[in-house]
């Protein structure tokens, strides 16, 4: 074999899955046919339980200090300021839940960081190659590229977006709808003029619902721009000159355009892929499932296809792969149904058609019921995510569940004295005793509802597996 794994496409799924393998030592090579790396915002919107990814990827510092916390909404309608809102409800950590707020990050920035992180292990993203055909056999896949190689891999996995050719070449169905009659102008521009301290809605004097919306994008000077079309914008043009006149409609003047960074028409494309395998293939991110832009959904799911994908193509054994697409397609279906509702509410003019809920956060996805979530009870159950919890060690230093699960591993937490392996966490106001840990405030036993002499195992990528 040339490499263990072949990944077609180095957005942010591809990026993510490559950042797994290489840290278990897994061969891969990373292609993608574009000839340079994409700048601008598309998926700005990182999500709480991606912030849990990137915490144990080791990006995460990075995305906080290139990135920002959502910012207040300016409502202007007439040329005036007439009320203020957030996106996202406010809310403080938790012992069990330390993101518990979207962050906000242009996607070309969020892929510069991982592929900062992917070099940290000698893997850079090919340019200029573009996956062109392949075959699979029992025992690997023999991929074709641009550049005229061929390349012998254990598996291939297309991270190739929407249009996947890999998805096409495997012939896989790709249902779902796209409606012409809902189209949105979206971009990235600077802006002259506007706060960067908020967003800001310019809403139509007839109709406030509809305007335009500018978000700055931190680390930038850009702002993105978004504005519903409606049944007279058949024609819209994406030039500048008519992005400004648009937003001089609706401002009155005031705030000067320039340094268009790209701009297109945008049309809910909403679908998902009747597979997620095939043999030795796999779809993840775009190529299995594509969402509307409402909820800041699609690209955090994609990192969570890699995520999930990762550790099971690392070990490869049957039982694991199998169950990539029994948990991931069940997911996706429910995401796209959360964003597809918040789209519904742009269309129809809710009032609250900006706000973010929990529903947004993909801090409550769960595999229970799935191939490797045996059933159980209680609060917490094989297949949930696994909380947080803050514990001391027996010399006093202070340490997360998170910093032990972080890294390739599995980790089999024992609560209560005992003979067992694992690590070992003994009730609040236990006395210290080595190589234990003692549970801070009795936030752990409480996230995870067991009592002394309870044994979790935690899979590699966060969630439980199993709770004896």
């Amino acid at each position: 074999m040339d490499t263990r794994v072949l990944i077609a496409g180095a957005g942010p799924t591809g990026l993510t899955l490559a950042i797994e393998l290489t840290r278990r030592d897994v061969a891969v090579r990373i292609i993608d046919k574009a000839e340079t790396f994409f700048v601008g915002s598309r998926g700005d919107g990182l999500q709480p339980r991606t912030l849990e990814v990137f915490e144990d990827l080791g990006v995460l510092d990075a995305v906080l200090a290139r990135g920002s916390a959502p910012v207040p909404i300016q409502v202007h309608v007439g040329g005036e300021v007439v009320g203020e809102r957030m996106m996202f409800d406010v809310v403080d950590p938790t012992p069990d839940r330390p993101y518990t707020t979207g962050w906000f990050l242009g996607q070309s920035q969020t892929e510069g960081i991982l592929r900062d992180r992917l070099a940290e292990f000698g893997v850079h993203v090919e340019l200029a190659t573009a996956l062109t055909g392949f075959e699979q056999s029992s025992d690997g896949v023999t991929a074709t590229l641009s550049t005229g190689e061929t390349v012998r891999a254990e598996y291939l996995v297309g991270a190739d977006g929407g249009k996947s050719f890999v998805r096409k070449a495997l012939g896989i169905p790709f249902k779902g709808t796209t409606d012409e009659s809902i189209r949105m102008l979206l971009g990235d521009v600077h802006a002259e003029g506007l706060d960067r301290g908020y967003g800001h809605w310019f809403g139509d004097a007839e109709n406030p619902m509809r305007g335009m919306m500018f978000s700055p994008l931190p680390g930038t000077p850009w702002f993105q721009f978004g504005s519903p079309l409606g049944d007279g914008d058949l024609d819209a043009e994406t030039a500048l000159p008519a992005i400004q006149a648009r937003l001089d409609a609706l401002s009155g003047g005031g705030i000067t355009l320039s340094d268009l960074a790209w701009s297109t028409v945008w049309r809910p494309n909403v679908r998902l892929a009747a597979r997620f395998r095939d043999g030795r293939v796999f779809l993840a991110g775009d190529s299995a499932h594509v969402h509307p832009p409402t909820g800041g959904q699609g690209l955090n799911t994609g990192v969570q296809d890699a995520y999930n994908l990762g550790w099971k193509l690392a070990d490869g054994s049957p039982e694991l792969l199998d169950s990539y697409e029994a948990e991931r397609r069940t997911v996706a279906a429910r995401v796209l149904g959360v964003s597809t509702g918040l789209m519904q509410k742009y269309v129809d003019g809710d009032e609250d058609a900006h706000h973010r809920g929990e529903e947004t956060q993909q801090l409550d996805i769960s595999y229970r019921g799935g191939p490797l979530s045996p059933a159980g009870t209680g609060a917490l159950r094989p297949g949930d995510r696994a909380p947080d919890a803050p514990l001391v060690s027996s010399d006093g230093r202070k340490v997360r569940l998170f910093e032990l699960f972080r890294g390739p591993h599995a980790t089999r937490l024992a609560f209560g004295d005992g003979p067992s392996e694992g690590v070992r966490i003994l009730p609040a106001g236990s006395a210290p005793a080595p190589g234990a840990l003692v549970d801070e405030g009795g936030h752990a036993y409480a996230a995870y509802d067991v009592k002394p002499g309870a044994e979790v195992l935690v899979r590699p990528d966060g969630y439980v597996w199993s709770i004896a």
